[in-house]
């Protein structure tokens, strides 16, 4: 019901990187005398709060706009747990008990102009319970989560290539699936999906119970996207447009690469560095080009061995 809220900086030219790509894959009424007015249509609204304010809320909803909600008096107020869809297991609280971070649905009508929303319902989670939650599932992940490459499709299961092995994912009604976005590469930008989106070379993420042989798993929740991987030298870079050029070693193809928001940029060692680039020469020295390797949807960039970016997956909550 709700959604969880889940840099590239210039360097020179001729730097080695290695990236990982999401590929495209989601007026007024007038009455007349002696008849009923149109009952305003509702309007929901789902955000994070940015501020309080006596009655009122300061939201900042996961469309980007900060709207003003006021509560109005007798308005229906419930907390429910994170992860959680069934009010019937909902708390009724008091606005007070609401504070900036929180994730919030509110739902109610629109305010005079237009402008802002007067909400008759608001069902929040606390950003402490979500962080809790998180925290959890991403435990559960490590454990319980493997990764790889889709071989094959059928009707309930799929193969996955797990490094030299094979891997049965059995799913049922109750499997969650989500797809990665075609923007971005985040786990929390997932979107809802379904098996019939999973194709043979999709790489996939999968949460279950594993088999004793460890041949099958029956899956709990399936994150699967289409990537491609680009290694390469650097061209050129346009840091104000966020772009560079990329000469992609298997095709010998020059690529332009888009590096957004959403690419998160973290130190790397030169001792590292000098290792990915050996590796990518095939055990040589790394030289004045650069270096790069490939783990996964994991991303190395180097830049003469000062920086390099990371993607990481992270679990959802809601």
């Amino acid at each position: 019901m709700l959604k969880d809220f889940g840099v590239f900086r210039a360097g020179v030219l001729g730097v080695g990187l290695i990236v990982s790509i999401a590929a495209p894959a989601g007026g007024d009424h007038f009455a007349f005398a002696q008849t009923p007015a149109a009952t305003p249509a509702a309007v929901r609204q789902i955000g994070t709060v940015k501020a309080t304010a006596g009655n009122s809320l300061t939201l900042t909803t996961d469309a980007g706009q900060e709207v003003v909600v006021s509560v109005a008096d007798g308005a229906r107020i419930l907390q429910l747990a994170p992860g959680s869809t069934d009010l019937k297991t909902a708390q009724t609280i008091t606005l007070a008990d609401i504070a900036a971070g929180d994730r919030v649905l509110v739902s109610g009508k629109a305010g005079d102009g237009g402008v802002g929303l007067t909400a008759s319902r608001v069902i929040l989670m606390k950003s402490s319970e979500i962080a809790q939650k998180h925290e959890a599932e991403q435990g559960d992940w490590q454990k319980r989560g493997t990764g790889g490459i889709v071989s094959s499709v059928d009707a309930g299961s799929i193969v996955l290539s797990v490094g030299a092995k094979k891997l049965t994912v059995n799913t049922s009604s109750a499997t969650k699936f989500r797809r990665y976005a075609g923007d971005s590469v985040k786990f929390e930008d997932a979107k809802p999906g379904t098996l019939a989106q999973i194709q043979v070379g999709d790489q996939l993420r999968v949460r279950g119970a594993k088999s004793d042989d460890g041949s099958s798993m029956q899956a709990e929740e399936v994150v699967s996207g289409s990537f491609k991987n680009l290694a390469g030298l650097i061209g050129t870079i346009d840091a104000t447009g966020g772009t560079l050029t990329l000469k992609d070693l298997a095709t010998k193809k020059t690529v332009m690469v888009k590096i957004t928001d959403n690419s998160s940029l973290k130190a790397l060692p030169p001792e590292a560095a000098t290792r990915f680039a050996a590796r990518a020469k095939g055990g040589a020295a790394a030289g004045a080009g650069g270096g790069l390797r490939v783990e996964g949807r994991r991303v190395v960039v180097r830049e003469d061995g000062l920086r390099a970016a990371l993607l990481e997956p992270i679990c959802l909550s809601w």
